[in-house]
C-alpha cells in the first residue's frame, strides 16, 4: 500500500519538474523565434540598400522645368515667346492648349533639353502650359502656367478662291489676295497648308508682296479633293499687322475640259476628258488689238454683263451693256463671250475682236442652241482656254489665274 502513494508522488514530482523544463523550452523557442522576427525586420533597414534605395526615390527630383512666358503673362507676342527647357533632366511630356482644348503640335528635341512648337500661337488667346522632366533617377518634375496673346490693333485677312466647298475645272489654282502688304512671306507660308487627295506635290509663288498662288506640277486630275488650312491667326504678316483666320477650305476637282482656240483658223476644239466634243467657229483679237497666247483659266461666269472700252484702256471704242454668256479669261479683261452684233459670216473667217473670244449669239442670250449658249452650259469656273497661233505675246500667269504659263521649275516647294 505504501509503494502506490510514494510511486505516485514521485511520478507527480517529476511531472512537475517536466512542465517547467516544457515551459522553459516553450519559452526559449519564443524568445528565438521573437529574436528571429526582430532581427528579420531589422537587417532591411541596415543593410545599406534597400533603406537608402528607398530614400533615394523619397528626394525631390533635380530636374527643373523652366516655361517662359511667365504664368499669368499678358500681351505675348505670338511668335517666339513660348520656351520650355528642362535642367538636369530630361523633358517626357509637354502640353500647350487653349481654353478650348486646341492643341499647339511642338515637338521635345533629341537631347530632351527644350520643346519647340511646331507654329504661331492665335492672337487673343489663353493657354494653358503642363510640361514634365525626369532626372538621372528617373524622379519627375512638373510644372504649370498660363499665359495670354497679345491684342493686335491692326490686322490682315486673305481673300481666296475658290470658295469652300466648290467644285472646280482642272485649271484652278488655289490663290489667296491679302489686304495688306506682306514683309514677313515665310512666316504666311508657313501658315498656309495645301494638300491633295489623291496626293500631289504642290508648290507656291507670290506675286507682288500681297498674293499668293498654289498649283501642281500639272492640270489636277479629276476627282481630286483639295484642302487648304489657313492658319493666319497670330501670324505677324508686316511689323505690328498680324493676321486673323483660322480656317480650313475644300475644293473638288470636277471633269477635265480643255478648249483649245487657234486663233489662225479661227476655230475652238472642246475636249471633255481628253476626247474632242465639238468645234465651235469664234472669232478673235483684230489684226491691231490681238488675243494673249497662253493657258487660261475661266475665273467668272455672267449670264449678261457690260464691256466698256474705257475699263480697259479702249476709251471710248465700244460700250455694249448687254454682252450675254461672258466668262472672264484675265485680269485685264479677256473674255470669251457671246457676240450678237457680228455678222454670222464672221465667225470661222475674220478675227475683228478688241482681244475678246468671241462666239455666235442672240441677243439677251435667250436661244440655247447658239454656240455661245452651248459652250457657256458646258463649262465651269476652272475649266482652261488655250489659245494658240495669235500675233500677240503669251499672257503672263499672274494676269488672272493663269498660273500654267509660268515653267515648274520657277515655282517654290
Amino acid at each position: 500500500m505504501n509503494g502506490r502513494p510514494i510511486s505516485g508522488a514521485s511520478v507527480g514530482a517529476r511531472g512537475r519538474r517536466g512542465s517547467g523544463r516544457g515551459r522553459a523550452v516553450l519559452t526559449a523557442v519564443l524568445t528565438t523565434a521573437l529574436f528571429a522576427v526582430t532581427a528579420c525586420g531589422g537587417s532591411g533597414g541596415d543593410d545599406g540598400k534597400g533603406g537608402s534605395g528607398r530614400a533615394k526615390a523619397n528626394e525631390p527630383s533635380k530636374a527643373v522645368v523652366t516655361i517662359a512666358p511667365k504664368d499669368g503673362s499678358k500681351s505675348v507676342a505670338t511668335s517666339g515667346a513660348l520656351k520650355i527647357t528642362a535642367d538636369e533632366g530630361k523633358l517626357t511630356e509637354v502640353e500647350v492648349a487653349d481654353t478650348k482644348g486646341n492643341e499647339i503640335p511642338g515637338e521635345i528635341t533629341a537631347d530632351g533639353s527644350a520643346w519647340k512648337p511646331d507654329h504661331h500661337l492665335a492672337a487673343s488667346t489663353k493657354y494653358k502650359v503642363h510640361a514634365t522632366a525626369k532626372d538621372a533617377a528617373g524622379r519627375e518634375s512638373a510644372k504649370d502656367t498660363t499665359f495670354t496673346t497679345l491684342t493686335p490693333q491692326n490686322t490682315f485677312i486673305g481673300h481666296f478662291t475658290p470658295e469652300d466647298g466648290s467644285k472646280v475645272g482642272v485649271g484652278m489654282p488655289f490663290s489667296v489676295n491679302f489686304t495688306r502688304g506682306i514683309t514677313s512671306p515665310e512666316a504666311v507660308e508657313k501658315a498656309i497648308e495645301v494638300t491633295a487627295e489623291p496626293k500631289v506635290e504642290i508648290r507656291h509663288k507670290w506675286y507682288g508682296n500681297d498674293r499668293i498662288d498654289f498649283r501642281p506640277e500639272k492640270y489636277w486630275k479629276p476627282g481630286t479633293k483639295v484642302t487648304v488650312k489657313l492658319n493666319l491667326d497670330g501670324v505677324e504678316g508686316r511689323p505690328d499687322v498680324y493676321g486673323e483666320q483660322a480656317k480650313t477650305v475644300s475644293f473638288t476637282i470636277g471633269r477635265s475640259q480643255v478648249s483649245t482656240v487657234d486663233a489662225k483658223s479661227k476655230k475652238m476644239t472642246v475636249e471633255r476628258d481628253g476626247k474632242r466634243i465639238k468645234t465651235i467657229p469664234i472669232t478673235s483679237g483684230a489684226p491691231a488689238t490681238t488675243t494673249y497666247n497662253g493657258q487660261m483659266v475661266i475665273t467668272e461666269k455672267h449670264k449678261v454683263t457690260r464691256m466698256n472700252g474705257d475699263t480697259v484702256g479702249f476709251g471710248g471704242e465700244y460700250d455694249i451693256k448687254d454682252v450675254p454668256h461672258a466668262m472672264r479669261l484675265s485680269t485685264s479683261g479677256t473674255f470669251i463671250h457671246g457676240n450678237y452684233w457680228a455678222a454670222h459670216s464672221t465667225f470661222g473667217n475674220t478675227n475683228v475682236s478688241h482681244g475678246c473670244v468671241g462666239l455666235r449669239d442672240q441677243r439677251g442670250g435667250g436661244d440655247g442652241g447658239t454656240p455661245a449658249a452651248w459652250f457657256y452650259n458646258q463649262s465651269m469656273i476652272g475649266d482652261v482656254v488655250v489659245v494658240k497661233n495669235s500675233k500677240d505675246k503669251q499672257i503672263q500667269w499672274w494676269n488672272g489665274l493663269n498660273a500654267w504659263n509660268l515653267d515648274w521649275d520657277e515655282w517654290e516647294k
